[in-house]
């Protein structure tokens, strides 16, 4: 072969024959006055057919003027109509979802494009070799094609209607469906827009074996964030993948849903050691409640009044005070439940001592009642059909459970059942007091024990407290 049919050769331009090239190249040298040969033009004209080019959907990104990749149908759109500025004729779109290996981008056909499209002239499970401008629409990423065309010999390995692993989650992704155990959920909050309605808006997060994801659902799906329990096992349909400071958030809208499934999900919390955080980082923290603050209002500066509520959160290797913000402080926690925190911001608090700040992006999971001791690092947690019968887990986050006893659990000196509490050994615990109210809570630096008494006390006072324990709790006879 001769130089120019090499440089085709080495050139993936399916779109352009060899004679197109051999053409393309004598005018490229018309153009250039001489200045240029046979060869030197063809590598141009090689050089300008390769540009744009990308490996994957995920690096694409819509500051490129042109994009080149391969990708599988996944879902075909409806044909909409829309009347152009100053034309007589309506203009015509259908959207077409592709994805490959590395995630999802939603195709954007014009007029006569979208026609045949309507017409039945592509199908899910088709392989394109996709040519197009990507630019941010309103649901993410969207390429506005110029040409497609497919390519029976290429192989995606994806397939339509599957669901996607947290982890693989990317910007602008559309159409996606992601299976999760739900972490945390929030209320509905409710916004005006710009046109004067009113919107709402709800958050939850989902977890699987590969990571967690905020998902923040709008107007009239917002109101299933109140219907879910921690714990249950989720789909999320038709969603779309945004950003917000940062983090990738999966959105619901009018297309999307929340549905319940029955299939187990996996969600293994990672947990940072309490003694080894540091200023400044977002970590994942767990452990055991030592004590509970009650929960204190305060007015903004903008006048609206927020909330806020400390606890004391004890791994076996240290504990942090943690404060949770908003919604996040009216959650039942109590001393000795076990919790898992994710995405708490570490900062330097009263006295230099650090702590643990909970706000709109953290988790929270209060787990399961008589889970075992907490520790730092995480283990398997399960829900739906086919989980771990001996579990005992209502909300099925038995995470940090070790069997070892090791960590800062909760007091369970004597404890008993209901039918035999009558008769159990009168028992007594010093400590130092941590919590006023209903119940009382004793801290002795190794453990804690919640205490039914009448007896008036002050946060720091050391008493002990003697009487029978029942379920977790000492009902004191005598507090001196």
């Amino acid at each position: 072969m001769g130089a120019i049919e090499d440089i085709y050769a080495d050139v993936e331009a399916d779109d352009v024959s060899l004679e197109e090239f051999r053409e393309a190249v004598e005018q490229k040298v018309e153009q250039m006055g001489g200045l240029a040969d046979e060869e030197t033009a063809a590598m141009l004209l090689a050089h300008e057919l390769s540009e744009g080019e990308v490996n994957a959907i995920a690096d694409i990104e819509p500051g490129m003027d042109e994009v080149k990749f391969i990708a599988k149908v996944m879902s075909v759109g409806d044909l909409r109509t829309f009347e152009r500025d100053g034309e007589d004729e309506d203009g015509r779109v259908i959207n077409v979802e592709v994805a490959d290996e590395t995630g999802s981008v939603t195709l954007s056909f014009w007029d006569e494009q979208a026609v045949s499209i309507d017409e039945g002239e592509l199908d899910v499970g088709q392989v394109l070799r996709i040519a197009g401008r990507p630019k941010d629409g309103y649901n993410g990423l969207e390429v506005s094609v110029d040409k497609a065309e497919p390519d029976d010999d290429e192989e995606v390995d994806v397939q339509p209607g599957g669901t996607t692993a947290i982890e693989a989650l990317t910007l602008g992704q559309s159409d996606v469906n992601v299976r999760g155990l739900v972490l945390d959920t929030e209320g509905v909050r409710t916004f005006d827009r710009d046109d004067g309605s009113e919107g709402k808006v709800a958050n939850l997060a989902i977890g699987d074996e590969s990571g967690r994801v905020r998902v923040t659902l709008w107007d009239e799906r917002a109101d299933r964030a109140e219907e879910l329990d921690p714990g249950v096992a989720v789909e999320v349909v038709d969603g779309y993948v945004r950003d917000r400071e940062g983090d990738l958030e999966l959105h619901v809208g009018d297309r999307g849903a929340v549905e319940e499934v029955d299939d187990t999900v996996e969600f293994t919390p990672e947990t940072a050691p309490i003694d080894a955080v540091e200023i400044g980082q977002t970590v994942d923290v767990g452990g055991v409640i030592r004590s509970a603050d009650p929960k204190r209002t305060f007015d903004r500066d903008d006048g609206s009044e927020g909330q806020v509520r400390n606890v004391r959160v004890q791994d076996e290797t240290g504990d942090i005070r943690v404060a949770l913000w908003g919604d996040k402080a009216d959650k039942d926690i109590q001393p000795g439940d076990e919790v898992f925190l994710a995405d708490v911001e570490i900062q330097d608090g009263w006295q230099d001592e650090l702590e643990a700040s909970a706000g709109w992006r953290s988790t929270v999971v209060v787990l399961e009642d008589g889970a075992s001791d907490a520790t730092a690092g995480g283990s398997t947690a399960e829900s739906g059909d086919g989980a771990s019968a001996d579990s005992g887990a209502d909300t099925g986050l038995d995470a940090f459970a070790d069997g070892d006893g090791a960590g800062g659990g909760a007091a369970t000196a004597a404890t008993t059942t209901q039918d035999d509490a009558e008769s159990a050994e009168v028992v007594e615990f010093t400590g130092t007091v941590v919590q006023t109210g209903e119940p009382v809570v004793l801290d002795n630096g190794e453990e804690t024990m919640s205490v039914e008494t009448d007896a008036t006390l002050q946060l720091g006072q050391e008493v002990t407290a003697r009487g029978r324990v029942d379920e977790g709790r000492l009902d004191a006879e005598d507090v001196f």
